[in-house]
């Protein structure tokens, strides 16, 4: 495969795995959402709490939908386009990927149907733990894909055999350096993409005088989360660059811009990285600074990009806008949780319009910040798709440019088409918004025809009272 099927393999494959991961960063979130409206109906038995889970449900199983039709179609170019990297990390690869099926996909796809159609056709409680039950169901899907993908960022347990990898501890395998920070950072990450929708829907509904009563719920509950998790997910990013920096250190130098490791880096606000020049134009920074958040130290060392060979460097500009988009969104949900907290304690959430009619436009913030932090961490590792391993030159199939290029212009015309129709059903069913009538515990199981005896009594008991 010549260089120029090697770049539209790569294309093609972010172009699929960046609409799908919108999805499952979403569902992650709902599911435990919906699972907590539940749980807080049956706690409450407050009306509101299930018309809420009625809406979100919908709109989850249209998310849900969407996003194993777009998962489908990754596992495909493992053949297909990337036959190389099936072949020398399949091994690993495969079982971590099946172990997603056999325990996450399973529990979902037994309690989803429960889930979205046993509203007058299960009992309460069976109804709210189906629900549970597939929010632990996304949540292990989440782990084993995110094992997987973070032993191709820092692999362990294996041992080389002819070429091939073999597993040799399955423990260090699975739980692999990077595992317990990518995991955090990014679990964290699907709660606050969810939070921040469910947030900008309720603001949405106060602005339009709609349904105040879910929207109010809608905002607090969002808000709380937003409020909580977005000066966690600080604290956990940084450490999860503290462990990049141990083991990638060439990906957090293009992070940083930062060329040459025998200077305290700075901590570049804006620049231009430049490659060929390897230097960095109209830099803005604050001296030092990088180096004190990587090394603790204000005049800590830590690699440039200039210690590495050009050729084992990633393409910097990608992953140093890409890092600061992320983290940009970041600081913005970090004020808007702050800012809102504040006006929730001062009892003057509601009345203002100058805050929340801002955040009826903020729920595309997650899923931006989601697809720049995956574009960090995938450019970042190149050129490597195992990192230290497999390079992603020797990693693809023998597949001729022609072949490449039409399937990847059918699978963006086919893609944009597809999902921006359930994108747009999406917000029509937000446009409808939540109603109906909660079911009453003595509704929930369908009732059965009286026999005679059992009509009689009924009669006498209705004459007796």
């Amino acid at each position: 495969m010549d260089m120029d099927a090697v770049l539209l393999a790569r294309i093609q494959f972010a172009f699929t795995i960046a609409v799908h991961i919108i999805f499952p960063s979403f569902t992650i979130g709902l599911a435990a959402f919906i699972a907590t409206l539940l749980v807080r109906w049956r706690m409450t038995g407050q009306d509101k709490f299930h018309r809420l889970a009625r809406f979100w449900t919908k709109i989850f199983a249209v998310s849900f939908a969407m996003g194993v039709v777009s998962g489908i179609v990754l596992s495909y170019q493992f053949g297909t386009n990337w036959s190389r990297f099936s072949e020398v990390a399949g091994n690993v690869m495969g079982p971590l990927l099946g172990y997603e099926v056999l325990t996450a996909f399973f529990l979902e796809a037994t309690f989803l149907g429960i889930m979205l159609f046993g509203w007058q056709k299960v009992s309460p409680n069976l109804h709210v733990t189906a629900a549970v039950l597939v929010a632990v169901g996304t949540s292990m899907s989440a782990f084993w894909i995110l094992s997987a993908n973070s032993w191709m960022q820092t692999p362990t347990g294996y041992e080389m055999k002819d070429g091939i990898a073999y597993p040799v501890d399955w423990a260090a395998i699975v739980f692999n350096p990077s595992f317990p920070y990518r995991f955090a950072h990014m679990f964290t990450a699907a709660y606050l993409t969810t939070s921040l929708v469910v947030l900008s829907v309720g603001a949405r509904y106060v602005m339009q005088n709609r349904f105040l009563e879910e929207a109010k719920t809608m905002v607090r509950m969002g808000l709380g989360m937003v409020a909580v998790l977005a000066p966690l997910q600080l604290l956990i990013g940084d450490a999860h660059g503290l462990n990049t920096a141990e083991y990638q250190p060439v990906k957090v130098a293009a992070m940083e811009g930062h060329w040459d490791g025998s200077k305290p880096g700075d901590l570049v606000l804006f620049a231009w990285p430049d490659d060929k020049a390897e230097m960095n134009h109209f830099e803005i920074a604050i001296p030092n600074m990088a180096s004190f958040i990587i090394t603790h130290d204000i005049n800590g060392l830590f690699k440039g990009l200039k210690d590495f060979k050009p050729e084992e460097r990633p393409p910097v500009a990608p992953v140093f806008f890409a890092f600061r988009i992320m983290v940009g969104i970041g600081m913005a949900m970090i004020a808007i949780g702050f800012i809102g907290a504040f006006l929730w304690w001062r009892r003057s959430l509601f009345e203002s319009g100058w805050y929340l009619r801002p955040l009826t436009y903020a729920w595309p913030l997650g899923f931006i910040a989601i697809l720049a932090g995956w574009w960090v961490t995938e450019t970042g590792r190149q050129p490597y798709v195992v990192y230290g391993v497999l390079k992603t030159v020797d990693a693809v199939s023998a597949v001729a440019f022609g072949a490449v290029l039409t399937s990847l212009i059918l699978f963006v015309l086919i893609y944009s088409s597809v999902f921006s129709m359930g994108i747009l059903y999406i917000n029509k069913l937000i446009d409808k918004g939540p109603e109906g009538k909660a079911i009453e515990p003595s509704d929930a199981l369908p009732s059965r025809p009286l026999s005679a005896a059992q009509g009689a009594a009924r009669d006498a008991l209705g004459t007796a009272e």
